[in-house]
């Protein structure tokens, strides 16, 4: 007999992950491919629908496709568009949405990566039983989904959420969005690699990280060198740790979650990464919230990063049968 199974597409901005994901968060099987943002959204569905086509066919006999979750970076799940995504070079609307559809044939639910990312974890992993939360999923970008009552927050417009957008110093470092010194130009595997070059600029100090370019260095490079104590690399983590901290202690001013929960990869970093932010959060925090506030790393995996847009399925499908 046939198992049941959602098709999971998470597009990164650097990695797409595809995976058939059954009703219990359990992968079956997944696919990751290069999204090469900056080439024509045209090559990436090509790309799309040969892999998962071929993913599809190697499991053909044993189930039956329901229907399909997309995240993306600046997806609206009102308009079913990518709208001026700053890390794919698309152009300034993509209706992703239809053409997914089209080309599969089948039901598309569609959020933004981040709040895909919080519904992955709300159904399937860390916050579990968890009614209040905010998910930060620190890639290429930092991208937040927001749980408030056991419910995603969209907002208005159809996007709630973009703390990665939120001002660090009006000043500070161009963001590719347009704005000036946006958190997330600080904190994400591109935001650390910047502060690990200024830091290499600024200081005399031997770092294994030297003799490394940077289009070639890897949030990885940055949190293996900072674990052997090298100063650049734990001195870029603390930095990226304070602010960071000091504007989730912003967020629970507005919000009053019951925890963080990190994902991407800086945060496989850990401790290196978490106590920082702890730090800086809690001397930041109003009075109120001291203590209260859990920061967690998501124990999901990279390979798990499709059980977000899998959660977005299951919901929808739940819903529809429920409306029924």
């Amino acid at each position: 007999m046939s198992q049941e199974v959602v098709l999971s597409i998470d597009i990164g901005g650097t990695f797409t992950k595809v995976g058939l994901v059954n009703r219990e968060g359990k992968v079956l099987d997944k696919i990751v491919f290069n999204t090469n943002a900056q080439n024509p959204f045209s090559n990436f569905m090509e790309k799309l629908k040969l892999e998962a086509e071929a993913l599809i066919f190697k499991w053909n006999d044993e189930i039956q496709i329901l229907s399909i979750g997309v995240g993306a970076p600046n997806a609206n799940s009102y308009t079913g568009q990518i709208e001026n995504p700053p890390n794919l070079k698309w152009g300034t609307i993509t209706p992703i949405k239809k053409i997914i559809a089209q080309t599969f044939k089948l039901p598309v639910s569609l959020a933004n990566d981040a709040n895909a990312a919080a519904l992955g974890e709300m159904l399937f992993g860390d916050a579990k039983g968890m009614k209040n939360f905010v998910a930060l999923t620190l890639g290429t970008g930092l991208g937040s989904g927001i749980i408030v009552d056991g419910k995603l927050l969209i907002g208005e417009h159809g996007t709630a959420g973009e703390l990665g957008h939120v001002n660090v110093d009006p000043a500070g470092r161009m963001c590719n969005c347009g704005l000036q010194g946006c958190l997330e130009t600080y904190a994400s595997v591109t935001g650390i690699k910047r502060t690990v070059f200024e830091l290499m600029a600024e200081r005399c100090e031997d770092s294994l990280l030297r003799k490394i370019n940077f289009e070639e260095m890897t949030g990885t490079d940055i949190s293996d060198a900072a674990l052997k104590g090298d100063i650049i690399a734990m001195t870029a983590f603390e930095r990226t740790g304070k602010i960071l901290g000091s504007k989730m202690a912003d967020t629970v001013a507005h919000l009053d979650p019951e925890a963080f929960i990190l994902s991407g990869g800086l945060s496989k970093a850990g401790d290196i990464l978490l106590k920082p932010i702890k730090t800086h959060m809690q001397k930041r925090l109003f009075n109120v919230y001291k203590g209260k506030i859990e920061v967690l790393i998501s124990k999901a995996t990279s390979a798990q990063a499709v059980l977000g847009p899998a959660a977005l399925a299951w919901l929808e499908l739940k819903h529809v049968t429920h409306a029924e």
